[in-house]
């Protein structure tokens, strides 16, 4: 299935939900009303509750439990708490994906979106709009599960979801990978420019005639994610760092290459689901 037909398909981008719409406006704000924020996300009381859910677990360490919307923002900051309710919607439009451990997967998700900030700071590269990317940067995984479930889990036999080869496998046998399938998902929930083009281009960051850095730091931060969730060792995290991308953007390596850093959550608990 080319890429044309499957973003055709009924189900395989699912609609904007209207808090996520707001929210996206608040991207270019320079000033934004957090308690206005606060009470947009508490209309919708599915994605409060997952919020809830995500900001009380183990992933974020908070000293004390956050009972609201406004009590997440003031413990977790706008950034996160953005983020982490974009992704809840999403994960509300795909609650079940054959194939693919959604637990498992959202906590990569969390760990590239924690990577990423934690890769964009030192560097002077916008922190809001890596840690969103970092969050959603996948979701065209999911997509393409949803949308051809046969192929993908005939491909997920040999390559696995979270493979740090999984782009190029992809790539050979569809023309295409879940970088470009998400970025359709992104540019049709309007997402900042910027933050589509991350996405669009975390697989090949520098190998097209549009310079983001951005997405050079979800390439590294998902490289790191998912060697953590393949269980690399020293010896495996080294031979497979993507350095070129990291000399370009000034990342020191050491920031990334340790077995353990504090960007990562190893907990196995639920994520986004439930």
């Amino acid at each position: 299935m080319n890429i044309e037909r499957l973003l055709k398909l009924p189900d395989a981008i699912p609609s904007v939900p209207k808090v996520v719409r707001s929210l996206m406006e608040t991207f270019n704000q320079e000033d934004v009303d957090t308690v206005s924020v606060a009470s947009l996300i508490e209309e919708d009381p599915v994605l409060t509750a997952k919020l809830l859910k995500i900001a009380n677990s183990a992933f974020f360490g908070l000293s004390r439990s956050v009972t609201n919307a406004r009590d997440a923002i003031n413990m977790m900051g706008l950034i996160k708490v953005r983020a982490l309710v974009i992704a809840a919607s999403l994960s509300e439009g795909f609650s079940r994906v054959a194939g693919v451990d959604l637990n498992q997967f959202w906590r990569y998700s969390i760990n590239s979106a924690n990577l990423s900030r934690y890769i964009a700071l030192p560097i002077k590269i916008d922190e809001n709009t890596a840690f969103t990317a970092g969050m959603v940067h996948g979701i065209g995984e999911l997509m393409m599960h949803a949308a051809m479930p046969e192929a993908m889990l005939d491909l997920n036999s040999k390559v696995k979801v979270l493979d740090i080869s999984r782009a190029r496998a992809e790539q050979r046998l569809f023309g295409y990978s879940y970088a470009e399938v998400g970025a359709a998902l992104a540019d049709e929930w309007r997402f900042p420019v910027k933050m589509v083009n991350a996405i669009r281009y975390q697989t090949a960051p520098f190998d097209n005639t549009l310079y983001e850095p951005i997405a050079g730091v979800i390439h590294i931060a998902s490289w790191r994610a998912r060697g953590q969730e393949m269980a690399l060792d020293a010896e495996g995290l080294t031979s497979s760092y993507p350095g070129a991308i990291g000399v370009v953007l000034g990342v020191d390596p050491d920031s990334v290459m340790g077995e353990v850093i504090p960007s990562i959550a190893c907990d196995r608990e639920d994520a986004l689901q439930g």
